[in-house]
């Protein structure tokens, strides 16, 4: 389980405002990024808190309910759209997406523990934490509410194209969203920068 003890090290360097960063959705063919950034105070409790992708949906609600209803907590969203991911590629959007969730913070954060590797060009002193979401409270905390709010999302889109599903699969490559793709084409909020749907682009140009 994610503790601490990242944290409290970096205290004990005189970095007392550290912030984990974590995003949800690289990977799925349609909709946003999210990307969330939390500071926690020094001794908080979350029993239950971990890799938001350990956790069922319904824990992950509750989780997110008990993170942004915590005066204590300080957090910040950010969302990274299809229109910029296509235009600068997934892993620039994804970067630039944390960055603005560290500034959405309006805290003068010392330090940024960031889920996975470093990040090139980033203007806060950060370390890149494998697997942090396991390993940190605070990219757990960022996790959760990265999933959960990116989730929410995908449920209001599958309301506006209801023929994908993307409440069911929010928008990763299942085999319905694949079959649905096929039959439908992209929608406005597909990934037109990746593979599955610009084949299905190029096979509809044709």
């Amino acid at each position: 389980m994610p503790d601490l003890s990242l944290e409290r090290h970096c205290h004990q360097r005189g970095l007392s405002r550290v912030a984990g960063v974590d995003e949800a959705g690289r990977g799925p063919l349609a909709g946003p990024v999210a990307a969330a950034a939390v500071v926690l105070p020094a001794a908080f409790s979350c029993p239950g808190l971990d890799d938001s992708k350990k956790l069922t949906a319904a824990r992950r609600e509750r989780l997110f309910e008990r993170l942004t209803g915590d005066d204590s907590v300080r957090w910040s969203l950010s969302y990274a759209e299809v229109e910029e991911i296509d235009r600068i590629n997934i892993l620039r959007a994804t970067h630039a997406a944390m960055a603005r969730a560290v500034e959405g913070l309006r805290l003068e954060v010392d330090f940024c523990l960031v889920d996975g590797l470093a990040v090139p060009g980033f203007r806060w002193p950060h370390e890149g934490v494998v697997k942090g979401d396991g390993r940190s409270l605070s990219i757990a905390a960022a996790s959760v509410i990265a999933k959960v709010s990116r989730d929410r999302r995908m449920a209001v889109h599958a309301e506006e194209f209801p023929e994908y599903g993307f409440d069911r699969h929010k928008g990763y490559g299942t085999r319905q969203h694949l079959e649905a793709l096929q039959r439908q084409g992209p929608c406005a909020i597909h990934r037109r920068s990746f593979a599955p749907v610009a084949q299905r682009v190029l096979r509809l140009d044709g």
